[in-house]
């Protein structure tokens, strides 16, 4: 169902220039890098910011922006109907095994819009085996949305209980980490995860590629903001 791991991208359109001295700058205006392109992608460092509008159709505008990524957001205007249209992120790539994959963990912090036509989530989106196997950890999101497959348990992995669901969506297996107790700032131990899936014989010993975070979202009608105040990926 999900087309996240990009293999394409398109350059971003130059950086606007600023108004005149004094006049309010929005957050793509201000920023050191900004694309309204569907694949609009930005490299800093070891990492990459996607812009990401996946679906085929029906979509509306969305303009990303990024001063590093630790410090990036994006303006989203879908239309207030069903299907993710997008999901703009940040990704970094491991290349390990889980067996060998040492101590990952990530920290975000991040201020989600509120108000009335919102459906979104803020997710993980962990691939294993370049885009065979998706491990999602949904650490926020509004109460009409949900994830791919039914509730299997509830576990504790790496000092935080997670509802754990499991399903397919038609293209490869999904394995869904929904926060018991929902939260827009913290840490989240990945390895302790993945090692799960891989001990309870629920996903084989996959090579842990791309590790993006960012938001799914399915309306955001008459455009919001979304905004990372903070993030890192350690390994």
């Amino acid at each position: 169902m999900r087309r996240r791991s990009l293999l394409s991208a398109a350059l971003a359109a130059p950086l606007a220039t600023a108004g005149a001295v004094g006049a309010l700058q929005s957050p793509a205006q201000a920023a050191t890098w900004s694309s309204s392109d569907k694949w609009g992608t930005w490299q800093n460092g070891s990492y990459t910011l996607y812009n990401n509008i996946w679906a085929p159709s029906g979509y509306g505008p969305q303009t990303i922006w990024a001063n590093s990524a630790s410090n990036w957001g994006v303006w989203s205007d879908q239309p207030n109907t069903g299907g993710i249209k997008s999901y703009p992120n940040v990704s970094r790539t491991l290349g390990r095994q889980v067996s060998s994959m040492g101590n990952v963990s990530s920290s975000f912090n991040v201020t989600n819009p509120t108000g009335s036509g919102l459906a979104y989530n803020t997710t993980y989106d962990v691939w294993g085996n370049g885009d065979d196997h998706e491990i999602m950890i949904w650490t926020q999101w509004t109460s009409n949305v949900g994830p791919i497959g039914g509730y299997v348990t509830n576990v504790n992995l790496g000092g935080r209980n997670w509802n754990y669901h499991q399903g397919h969506n038609g293209a490869n297996p999904v394995y869904s980490f929904m926060a018991t107790s929902q939260f827009t700032s913290g840490t989240v131990n990945i390895t302790p995860i993945c090692q799960w899936l891989v001990n309870q014989g629920r996903m084989p010993n996959v090579r842990i590629d791309q590790i993006q975070f960012g938001w799914e979202i399915t309306s955001s009608a008459g455009g919001k903001n979304f905004n990372v105040n903070s993030y890192s990926t350690a390994f």
